[in-house]
């Protein structure tokens, strides 16, 4: 198995990703039913996220933690959900990816999804 080590890369990892959050029993309504979430405009804009924070594009522009935030009054979100996102990120990274930026991409997601939870426990 290859490193992360381009946009392609980081499009297939999300992709991967989401194919699997969007059936997970627990997070899968999220997207689906609460957040209503539009992929032709979401996908891109998590492309541009994993790009910037993995490989420095610098093509991200947005506040996430607001529109977590934001989410977060509308139906719960608590350890248990950011949990679920986490195992399932990580075994979509293990499952195509291994090196450092693949270990960077774990870390990083276990350090914002850990950081969101924080800060929606805090709203």
């Amino acid at each position: 198995m290859n490193d992360i080590q381009s946009r392609k890369d980081i499009e297939l990892l999300v992709n991967s990703f989401y194919d699997s959050a969007k059936v997970d029993p627990l997070i899968g309504p999220i997207f689906s039913d609460i957040a209503k979430v539009n992929w032709e405009h979401h996908l891109p804009v998590m492309y541009s996220f994993w790009e910037t924070m993995l490989l420095g594009s610098g093509t991200f522009e947005g506040n996430p933690m607001q529109k977590h935030v934001a989410l977060s009054k509308i139906t719960p979100m608590n350890q248990e959900h950011f949990d679920a996102w986490k195992a399932i990120w990580i075994d979509t990274v293990d499952a195509n990816f291994e090196g450092g930026k693949a270990n960077e991409a774990k870390q990083r997601a276990r350090s914002i999804a850990d950081l969101m939870l924080h800060k929606i426990s805090l709203s």
